[in-house]
């Protein structure tokens, strides 16, 4: 009793964020328990201690980058429960707790709600139990709707109806979740003729990784009826995130097919040009899955996708990186700043102060963690340097991509990939404010003096 009370008291005295960190290391832990289990492997298959705490985390941080082969490795019982942890890890951990703590019937209170709040990077109370209803339930749904779709469909490539719906099912949650796992043990590359396949891929992708705030306000919209459309607006988040999701996947795709127009796409039919520029564009939000061999691209693309990773995917969602929204405050405010102008407004608000001070912290940060990350796995290993900087803002945007050297690098390089899979998942800002002791400052202020800038 003792003991309970010790860890009750320790639990009750830690910060929000603190809380939600480790909540996320508890389910890493439980992940590797269960994927270390024998049943969870392929009969003869040795899995080494360092092979499945790599598995679990970017099974939980929903990355997809691994060093051992998924479909070789663990057996149907194990895939389900990786399915499980990256579903876990897309949904969040709160969005699940909120879920079971209906179950039980469990008032959901003040403290619960702010710890809703931290995991979902939210800025109000109101409506967070509503919004982890919404989530579960949406994110369920377009889950059962692409596992019936592909599973259906994956009739006419495999063997057994068995076989063809596990693959739908395994497929549906991998790409909804952003996990960018796959048991093709080739990713899309199998289906890369197969627009088909591709369009449902990039649908969920999409879904999962826009943001659960605007799947829930776009739902909402549809099933309104027209008088009650007249009068809703969709918020400033939904706005800026949704231009600033697909100007990204636009702006990706023809990137890509000018940089690859004379190399990888020489030869390629038109359709063809579009469909692996359009999916390439669309996975680097966080989505991991490929139709291509990405080491087949010139440098100049595997340094152009490594900063659309960096940037990952929107808010409050199941994806990584700095997020679409911090981004594109930090345009609008140099645009802002070299205009001479010092409000920050976009869609005729003005954007508050704190919100842009986050955002500059975040992406400097951001890139600061990430530029350390490549000098010290420089040091120790021999890939390129392009290689090492693709993985690493793969770990960091949760996106799974990958040259193929994840197996390869040493335990410090992959426990470096290891945790910036995890501060990925987790936020820049929620990782920062776990050091906060939550010390008051002094009401006091020092003189203020000007610094040169420039």
């Amino acid at each position: 009793m003792d003991t309970k009370y010790k860890i009750s008291h320790w639990l009750g005295s830690r910060s929000p964020v603190q809380l939600i960190a480790i909540f996320y290391l508890v389910a890493v832990t439980v992940s590797c328990i269960l994927l270390s289990l024998p049943l969870a492997h392929k009969d003869g298959t040795t899995v080494t201690f360092m092979e499945v705490l790599f598995t679990s985390v970017s099974a939980v941080s929903v990355t997809g980058l691994s060093v051992v082969t998924i479909v070789d490795t663990f057996s149907n019982i194990g895939l389900f429960i990786l399915a499980f942890v990256f579903q876990f890890g897309g949904l969040g951990v709160m969005t699940l707790g909120t879920f079971i703590w209906i179950l039980v019937g469990k008032k959901i209170g003040l403290r619960e709600r702010r710890l809703i709040m931290t995991d979902q990077n939210q800025t109000s109370f109101q409506g967070m139990v509503r919004l982890m209803r919404g989530i579960l339930k949406l994110i369920l749904i377009i889950e059962l709707i692409g596992f019936l779709i592909l599973g259906t469909y994956f009739l006419r490539y495999f063997p057994t109806w068995q076989e063809a719906y596990f693959q739908g099912f395994f497929a549906s949650i991998s790409a909804t979740t952003n996990a960018g796992f796959d048991i093709t043990g080739q990713s899309l590359i199998p289906f890369q003729d197969d627009y088909f396949v591709q369009f449902i891929h990039i649908t969920l992708i999409i879904l999962g990784s826009i943001g659960f705030p605007v799947l829930i306000e776009v739902k909402d919209y549809l099933t309104s009826s027209p008088e009650e459309r007249k009068f809703m607006r969709f918020s400033l988040f939904t706005k800026l995130t949704t231009l600033t999701y697909f100007s990204l996947i636009i702006f990706g795709f023809l990137i890509l097919i000018l940089l690859e127009w004379n190399h990888f796409f020489a030869g390629k039919s038109w359709h063809e040009v579009i469909f692996y520029s359009l999916f390439q564009s669309t996975t680097t939000r966080s989505g991991g899955l490929s139709t291509m061999d990405v080491s087949l691209l010139t440098e100049q693309s595997q340094l152009f996708i490594s900063s659309l990773m960096f940037i990952g995917a929107s808010p409050s969602s199941v994806g990584g990186g700095i997020r679409t929204t911090t981004f594109a405050l930090v345009i609008i405010f140099i645009m802002t700043f070299a205009r001479g102008k010092n409000n920050v407004t976009v869609f005729r608000r003005e954007v508050h102060e704190e919100d842009l001070f986050k955002a500059v912290v975040v992406t400097l940060m951001a890139l600061i963690i990430c530029f350390v990350s490549v000098v010290f796995i420089s040091i120790v290993e021999e890939f390129s340097l392009i290689s090492i900087i693709f993985e690493v803002s793969s770990a960091f945007g949760t996106t799974g991509l990958s040259m193929g050297i994840t197996s390869g690098l040493s335990p410090f390089s992959q426990i470096v990939l290891m945790i910036l899979m995890f501060i990925g998942r987790i936020g820049i800002l929620t990782f920062l404010f776990t050091f906060n002791t939550r010390k008051k400052s002094g009401q006091y202020h020092y003189p203020k003096e000007r610094i040169i800038i420039g």
